[in-house]
């Protein structure tokens, strides 16, 4: 079980059509960061970012392989996952984060309403 602050880094990892793009054509097949880049129109730099950030999240892992030239390729491919977000998941990852605030069975204090000033 998450934390509110895992549950909430696991969300919005996955929270981008980008992200959600890349996830899509890995699960097709692993591809390697050139081939992935072309696949989804953006640059290797701006889709390391992405990547970066899906694996430090546990939603891809990635590898190095030497391609047929002998040059190191890195391909990535997706880790199995479920995320179940309906309001019990959120609750409970709440009460995972944030001790319960003590009950009182005293009403809160109020402030009294400020005086009105009697200046003509």
């Amino acid at each position: 079980m998450h934390d509110a602050e895992e549950l909430s880094a696991r969300l919005a990892a996955i929270a981008s059509p980008q992200r959600l793009r890349i996830l899509a054509e890995l699960a097709e097949q692993p591809l390697h960061v050139s081939e992935l880049a072309r696949r989804v129109g953006m640059s290797r730099a701006l889709l390391y970012m992405h990547l970066t950030r899906l694996e430090e999240s546990g939603f891809i892992a990635g590898r190095l392989e030497l391609g047929p030239d002998g040059r190191a390729l890195k391909f990535f491919e997706p880790v199995p996952f479920a995320l179940n977000v309906d309001l019990a998941a959120v609750v409970a990852a709440v009460r995972l984060s944030v001790p319960a605030p003590p009950k009182s069975s005293t009403p809160p204090k109020t402030s009294p309403p400020p005086k009105r000033s009697t200046t003509s």
